[in-house]
């Protein structure tokens, strides 16, 4: 099971703990239920407080209401241990992510992300006027992640701090991607200050910059691999644990960023990610006299994965993933 199935398979169980009996007719059944990973220093691996949703409705306390849901869900395959925490949480444990299920969500993720970029204009407002550089850029990512999700592109964005510059002057300094990136990568009632001469640097000390070289990696790294007369093929790859986890968190990411209207958990989620790629890189090809072997094309299905799930974020952003850096 991984992580984006888990959150499927919580409103299952709240539905069925509703037709069953165990939770009164008419308590509320969640649409889609948003589970997240846990906080440093928290129970299992991922948790939800679909409890709190469920209970008002069911006309039962929340940790009575997790207890049921719990029960069911520890059945379930895939799922190691469920736990009930504080007044009402549900936390999971979840085996390993593998390798070729992270791949396959990730081409099939891309495929939807590809579809709302072509229709970009359904996910635009009609009437932008009035509105500054920054609340645009903001609302226009948040009503790309709402798309991707599913929602309705019209659902309205919470206020959005403007910035401290000309919109103009910001533009001429950073250039259009890295200017929409600070303004994205700050919390939409923050004011990005644009005082970090980082943003224009071409080097590891930029997050932008290491995420959008991370993805020219992961194309360089199949070009190389193309020369040296093999190609991706999804396997097993036991040496990348980080990686793995973040591509599995990753529709997560999506949904929480979504649900909360805050674009800035994808910029997080994308550093990261870049960050796992950027490490995990120097394991993919072969060395020395070393052969390709079935190892070597896992590994590369999964940094073009890599590559595939930050072109996808950079695109839900508003910004351009180059091949090349």
């Amino acid at each position: 099971m991984t992580p984006a199935d888990l959150s499927r398979c919580v409103v299952r169980a709240v539905r069925c703990a509703v037709a069953d009996g165990e939770l009164v007719a008419g308590a509320a059944v969640p649409e889609r239920v948003v589970v997240e990973r846990t906080r440093p220093g928290g129970v299992g691996d991922y948790a939800t407080p679909v409890a709190f949703q469920v209970a008002r409705a069911a006309g039962r306390p929340p940790r009575d209401v997790a207890g049921v849901l719990a029960r069911r869900l520890g059945a379930e395959p895939g799922i190691e241990r469920v736990e009930v925490t504080g007044a009402g949480f549900l936390n999971f444990v979840l085996p390993a992510p593998s390798a070729p299920a992270v791949i396959t969500d990730a081409i099939i993720r891309d495929i939807v992300i590809r579809d709302v970029r072509g229709g970009a204009a359904h996910v635009v407002p009609a009437d932008e006027s009035g509105l500054g550089l920054r609340e645009r850029v903001v609302r226009r990512s948040v009503l790309r992640l709402l798309c991707v999700q599913g929602g309705a592109p019209t659902e309205t964005v919470a206020p959005v701090a403007p910035v401290a510059k000309r919109d103009g002057d910001v533009l001429a300094r950073y250039g259009a991607d890295a200017a929409c990136w600070a303004m994205l990568a700050t919390p939409a009632r923050e004011t990005p200050s644009f005082c970090d001469a980082q943003l224009l640097v071409q080097g590891e000390a930029s997050e932008f910059f290491r995420v959008r070289y991370a993805h020219a990696r992961s194309r360089a790294l199949v070009r190389n691999a193309e020369q040296l007369g093999f190609h991706p093929e999804a396997g097993d790859v036991d040496d990348a644990p980080a990686l793995l986890r973040l591509l599995a968190d990753h529709p997560l990411v999506l949904e929480a960023a979504a649900h909360h209207r805050a674009p800035e958990r994808l910029t997080r989620n994308l550093v990261e990610l870049a960050d796992a790629l950027l490490d995990f890189q120097y394991r993919v090809l072969p060395q020395g006299d070393e052969k390709p072997s079935a190892a070597h094309r896992a590994r590369l299905a999964l940094a073009e994965a890599a590559g595939t799930v930050l072109a996808g974020g950079l695109a839900l952003l508003g910004m351009d993933a180059p091949e090349r850096l």
